[in-house]
């Protein structure tokens, strides 16, 4: 009798010293660092340092401040382009070439043969596709707009080795499909493209395709304010009114989630 008091004992001093350990020793949050650019452009650094730009318009962005043009400053892993036009494309080739990251995007042959821009550094892809990119993986889906000179327009779900994901929608219209992206990909932070009517769609709309088809915990409006035309931060508010998941960041601030 006595023996099994002493194992009961033993068991009871070893539960208490695991349940101490695991209140002492609380998980480590990975970050997600997101540094808005100005207009679509923004850098993603993952908790595992893979560092990703998307959709880089920088030296001819006047929204991006004037020590983020300098495209030396920039030494990305991989380089997301989600379509040819000239504010989404902006410096991808250049920077590809110069620091030997990968653009991954439809393969948008005239752009990349006017930059003379290697085979090595195109990852092409399409919608449906994914990507491994050092500890993330990029879901390529649909995005209605048009993409001159050549490719087709996507937005990219960048999912992280923790399991939140972040979609940056490209330049796009509302469509059914989004509710798809939700169920697949159940973006947690969205990058939300609210220019003018001029650029496909108004702030209205895009917050009507927000609150219909996600149910993110962040919203990052983007494509505002830098070109003629551009919807303006009180325009945006006077659609969003309060709502605590939308997230304005200045272009060149960096916030961590």
């Amino acid at each position: 009798m006595r023996g099994k008091i002493v194992w009961l004992g033993v068991l009871l001093v070893t539960a208490v010293c695991v349940s101490r350990a695991q209140t002492q020793a609380p998980t480590k949050k990975k970050e997600i660092q997101i540094t808005w650019l100005g207009h679509a452009a923004f850098e993603l650094v993952s908790s595992g340092g893979t560092d990703i730009l998307i959709d880089p318009f920088l030296t001819k962005n006047p929204a991006t401040p004037a020590e983020l043009k300098d495209l030396s400053r920039y030494h990305p892993n991989f380089i997301l382009v989600t379509h040819s036009h000239g504010d989404h494309l902006g410096d991808a080739v250049e920077l590809a070439k110069m620091t030997k990251a990968k653009i991954v995007s439809v393969y948008m042959p005239e752009p990349f043969k006017k930059g003379e821009l290697s085979p090595e550094l195109i990852e092409p892809v399409n919608v449906g596709d994914h990507v491994t990119l050092g500890d993330v993986k990029v879901h390529v889906v649909p995005a209605m707009h048009s993409s001159e000179p050549s490719g087709r327009p996507v937005g990219f779900v960048v999912e992280f080795a923790d399991g939140r994901s972040v979609y940056h929608q490209g330049d796009t219209w509302i469509f059914g499909d989004m509710a798809l992206i939700q169920e697949f990909y159940h973006p947690n932070i969205i990058l939300m493209p609210v220019g003018a009517v001029a650029d496909g769609q108004s702030p209205r709309m895009a917050w009507i395709a927000v609150t219909r088809y996600f149910k993110p915990q962040v919203v990052i409006p983007m494509h505002y304010g830098a070109l003629p035309g551009s919807s303006t931060e009180a325009d945006l508010r006077a659609v969003f009114g309060k709502d605590p998941r939308v997230v304005f960041m200045k272009p060149g601030e960096t916030k961590k989630f």
